[in-house]
C-alpha cells in the first residue's frame, strides 16, 4: 500500500530555462525522415510536397540554435503543390521546424548537411514528415513508438472511463495497471533513444524533458552528461542540464546535508548544526497536513526508544505566516518534544527549496557527520533503520 503524502501545488521540478518550443514540442514529437544525396558539397536542399494546401501559401522554417529561443531562418512559398529551398552545411548544433500559418502545425527536423524531403499534409499536419539523415532517421523510429504508446493510452483511457461510469472497479484497476505499464516503457524507449544518439541536441533536449517530469534520475542524466563528446559537452543545454543535476543533488543519500537556520517556536535562531546528535532525522511536516499527522505517532514512539542511544529530530514546518498558533498546538497535541523550526513560509520555505521537498512528510537521516545516509522512511522503516544502527 502505498503511503499518503502531501504535494505541492502546481510543482514543478527546475531543469533550466527550455525555450518554448522545446517544451512544447519534445513530448509530442511531429516529425521524421530518411534521406538522399547532395551533388553541391557546400550546400544541402529541402524539397517538399505539400498535399491540399493553395498556392502562395507560406511555410517558415524556424531554428532553435543549442539552448536559445526559435528564431525564423527562412520563409518558402507552396506553388503547385511543392516547394524547395537550399541551405549551406554547417555546424552549428541546432534543429529545425517547419511551419504553416493554415492549419497550424509543425514538423520537426535535424539540419544534418545532407538533403531533406519534406511531405506536408493539410488534412494532417500530425503525419506530416522531414525524412534525410540518420538522426532524423532515429527520430522517425522513435517517433512512431511513441505514437503507438500515445494511442494505446488513449484506448486505455476511454475504457478506464467507461469502467468508472459503470463501477467497475476492479476493471479500472487493471486499466490504471496498463497505463501505468505502457508509462515505463514509453519512458524505456526514449531512454533508449538517449542511449544510442547521446551526441545530438535533441537527445539533450529529450535528457531535460525527462528529467523535468522525473522519468529519469539524476544519476541517469549525470551518465548523459559524462559521455558527452567535448563539443555537446559545451552547448548550453548541456551545461543547463548539468547545472540542474547540482541543484538536485542537494538532498540525495550520500550527499551533505544542506545546513540551514530559522526561527524556533520560541522566535530564537536555531540551527541544524546545533542540533545534530549521533545521528539526526531532519522531518519536513506542517500542522494542515493529515498524512504528516497521521505518521507523527509513529516518530514519537521510535525518538523515546532512541533518542537515549543517540537520535535527535529538528522538524520543519511548511505552515503559513498566519499559522504559526496551529503550529505550535499540533506540536503540543502531538507531543513533539524534540527541536523545531519553521521560516512560516509553506511551499516557499527556503529549507525545502534546499533539500528539494516536494511532498511531505519527507524525511532525511544523518550521520554525525551531517551526510545524508537514507531518506523518507517511515512507518516500520524508521524504526527498522534505527534499530541496525543503534540496537533493538
Amino acid at each position: 500500500m502505498i503511503a499518503p503524502f502531501c504535494l505541492e501545488k502546481n510543482t514543478t521540478i527546475f531543469v533550466g530555462q527550455i525555450s518554448m518550443i522545446m517544451r512544447r514540442y519534445i513530448p509530442v514529437l511531429l516529425t521524421l525522415l530518411l534521406f538522399s544525396c547532395s551533388n553541391d558539397p557546400d550546400t544541402y536542399t529541402l524539397d517538399g510536397t505539400a498535399s491540399g494546401f493553395d498556392d502562395g501559401t507560406q511555410v517558415f522554417v524556424y531554428e532553435v540554435v543549442d539552448a536559445n529561443q526559435p528564431v525564423i531562418v527562412d520563409t518558402i512559398q507552396i506553388e503547385n503543390g511543392t516547394f524547395t529551398a537550399e541551405y549551406p552545411k554547417t555546424d552549428v548544433v541546432a534543429i529545425r521546424y517547419l511551419s504553416v500559418q493554415n492549419p497550424q502545425g509543425t514538423v520537426v527536423f535535424i539540419p544534418e548537411n545532407e538533403n531533406l524531403k519534406a511531405t506536408l499534409y493539410k488534412d494532417s499536419m500530425f503525419a506530416s514528415s522531414v525524412s534525410g539523415g540518420k538522426e532524423n532517421l532515429a527520430l522517425s523510429d522513435l517517433n512512431r513508438k511513441l505514437r503507438m504508446f500515445q494511442n494505446r493510452k488513449r484506448d486505455v483511457g476511454q475504457r478506464f472511463r467507461q469502467a468508472r461510469q459503470e463501477q467497475d472497479q476492479m476493471l479500472a484497476s487493471e486499466l490504471q495497471k496498463e497505463n501505468i505499464s505502457l508509462n515505463q516503457q514509453e519512458a524505456i524507449a526514449k531512454k533508449q533513444y538517449i542511449k544510442e544518439n547521446t551526441n545530438t541536441l535533441f537527445a539533450l533536449m529529450l535528457t531535460s524533458e525527462m528529467l523535468s517530469k522525473r522519468e529519469l534520475t539524476a544519476t541517469e542524466a549525470n551518465e548523459v552528461v559524462e559521455s558527452l563528446s567535448p563539443k555537446m559537452a559545451e552547448t548550453q543545454m548541456a551545461k543547463k542540464i548539468t547545472s540542474a543535476l547540482a541543484s538536485l543533488s542537494k538532498g540525495e543519500v550520500g550527499s551533505k546535508a544542506p545546513d540551514f537556520t530559522a526561527p524556533d517556536p520560541n522566535g530564537n535562531m536555531l540551527s541544524l548544526k546545533e542540533t545534530l546528535g549521533k545521528y539526526t532525522l531532519v522531518d519536513f511536516w506542517a500542522s494542515w497536513c493529515k498524512p504528516c499527522r497521521m505518521e507523527n505517532p509513529n516518530v514519537v514512539r521510535v525518538y523515546n526508544k532512541y533518542h537515549d542511544k543517540g537520535l535527535n529530530i529538528i522538524s520543519v514546518s511548511l505552515d503559513r505566516a498566519n499559522q504559526k498558533d496551529r503550529w505550535l498546538k499540533a506540536i503540543a497535541d502531538d507531543q513533539m518534544d524534540w527541536y523545531h523550526v519553521s521560516n512560516l513560509q509553506f511551499w516557499q520555505d527556503p529549507i525545502a527549496k534546499d533539500y528539494n521537498v516536494r511532498s511531505i512528510p519527507a524525511t532525511f537521516l544523518l550521520d554525525e557527520n551531517g551526510t545524508i545516509i537514507a531518506k523518507n522512511l517511515r512507518g516500520a522503516q524508521l524504526e527498522t533503520q534505527m534499530a541496525a544502527l543503534l540496537g533493538p
